[in-house]
């Protein structure tokens, strides 16, 4: 399943809106995406939503849609 990640870049700084970032990563469920995001980066995590159907294919025509690797 394809998951979207959304966070701040890291746990020091307070919270802010105009700093939440995302990325798309391939897990197979939405707490093993937490466990590879909080082991292999400083990301203070937000939200982290699957992504199907029609949802998918409109995060796929945006030109930011990549899967990350961590």
């Amino acid at each position: 399943m394809i998951y979207k990640v959304l966070f701040q870049p890291n746990k020091i700084e307070n919270p802010r809106r105009e700093n939440t970032r995302s990325i798309y990563l391939e897990a197979e469920s939405s707490v093993a995406a937490r466990a590879l995001v909080e082991e292999k980066t400083e990301y203070n995590i937000e939200l982290i939503q699957e992504v199907t159907g029609d949802f998918l294919e409109y995060e796929q025509k945006s030109p930011d849609f990549k899967i990350t690797e961590l």
